[in-house]
């Protein structure tokens, strides 16, 4: 009896013994996206160094839950399978318990139902198709997140720019011809609709063509003065080459992808400053930026893409901020903390209730401004009088 009662004693220290050593596990939070496959790679490069950041910063602080965060970081080569793979792997075997990224707004679509299945939540942090946080909106919990630029409310700021900067109201729309410029083409036409205004032509193009001089002459001999690009940075910078090819200088307008420096490589330090650029913060925005900044460079010294770190940084500081408030590291308690967070101090601003039940989106038309590149390859904020003129009403979408 008494060797029995030993043995028992010991199988329950041992059993404490575990215990103990699970409940003391180091919390993984997993950044998953493109940092070397495709020409979104740097912002995806500098996304996950403000997701590193800010997880030294937490462990700085004495971590969650009084343990350990680890990041967790996977390139997805920019290719939907690989990021698949890599979201399988995430959760299943490293067990982590939320996940920022992607930087490919295709590779999100891709494997949404992964993370909804598992129940763990996801905060975007660099994809901006806007079906990203729709497609679950109407399940008991959607727990895909997102604090980046969203197509349609960046659509929203430059179309209000364009209408408004527009002398005769002939407003035409160009993008490339993947699926993410004819979902541009899609909300910038419903757009400027809000504003009574049907664009004077619409044209497309190749993501591998280099000339575009064609649809320009038509929408020149269209007589528009405004012009809203939607394309990435390749694309985007071969549309300003063009125009300069057939001397024509109207107002153009394009999305955040054009904070990449492959742009300002392609068009050179004189055509870059042409495009105005939506933009949800730059290092010049206020001193927090301006630190990380300083920080990211420090990993990462070519970046131009510093909005992808700072949607980063603020997504982790979202999750973590959760996940105090769930005191657990339980998806679905993670996911309701989400949609009742005040008070979380970020880079770009201080989140009061960011999401809610209905609504994922950390960011909106509200918090982004419009931003250029100086010739000496800097990005800036833009303001001038068209700016100063745009009113809460001219925000439609």
């Amino acid at each position: 009896m008494k060797l029995f009662k030993r043995v028992g004693m010991s199988l329950s220290l041992a059993c404490a013994l575990v215990m103990g050593a699970s409940q003391a596990q180091d919390i993984k939070i997993a950044y998953n996206g493109d940092m070397s496959g495709t020409a979104v790679a740097e912002l995806g490069q500098a996304a996950r160094w403000g997701f590193e950041a800010a997880i030294e910063d937490i462990n700085k602080n004495g971590g969650l839950l009084g343990r350990k965060v680890v990041p967790i970081i996977r390139d997805d080569l920019g290719t939907p399978p690989k990021s698949i793979q890599n979201m399988t792997e995430l959760i299943d075997n490293e067990k982590v318990v939320g996940v920022v990224g992607p930087a490919n707004s295709g590779n999100a679509l891709a494997w949404l139902h992964i993370p909804q299945a598992a129940k763990i939540p996801v905060i975007g942090s660099t994809a901006t198709a806007t079906e990203i946080t729709k497609r679950y909106e109407k399940e008991p919990q959607n727990y895909m997140f997102r604090v980046s630029m969203v197509d349609r409310e960046q659509v929203a700021l430059l179309a209000a720019y364009a209408v408004k900067a527009s002398k005769n109201k002939k407003i035409a729309v160009i993008a490339d011809s993947t699926g993410y410029g004819q979902a541009g083409i899609k909300d910038a036409v419903e757009v400027l609709a809000l504003h009574d205004i049907k664009p004077v032509l619409v044209e497309k193009f190749g993501p591998k063509d280099t000339d575009i001089t064609s649809q320009l002459t038509k929408i020149k001999n269209a007589g528009a003065d405004a012009v809203i690009i939607y394309a990435i940075a390749d694309g985007a910078a071969n549309v300003i080459k063009s125009m300069e090819k057939i001397n024509y200088n109207p107002v153009t307008l394009g999305t955040w992808g054009n904070l990449s420096s492959l742009y300002y490589r392609m068009t050179g330090p004189k055509l870059a400053p042409n495009l105005i650029i939506a933009a949800s913060t730059t290092e010049d925005s206020n001193e927090r930026a301006k630190a990380l900044g300083e920080r990211v460079r420090k990993n990462f010294p070519t970046m131009t893409t510093f909005a992808c770190a700072a949607q980063s940084y603020d997504a982790v500081m979202l999750m973590a901020a959760a996940i105090t408030k769930a005191n657990s590291t339980d998806g679905t308690k993670i996911a309701a903390a989400l949609e009742d967070l005040t008070g979380v101090q970020g880079i770009i601003k201080t989140y009061n209730k960011p999401f809610t039940k209905t609504g994922h989106e950390g960011l909106s038309v509200d918090d982004f401004y419009l931003a250029k590149w100086t010739e000496d390859g800097k990005i800036v904020r833009f303001q001038d009088d068209v700016i100063e003129s745009i009113t809460p009403a001219d925000l439609k979408r």
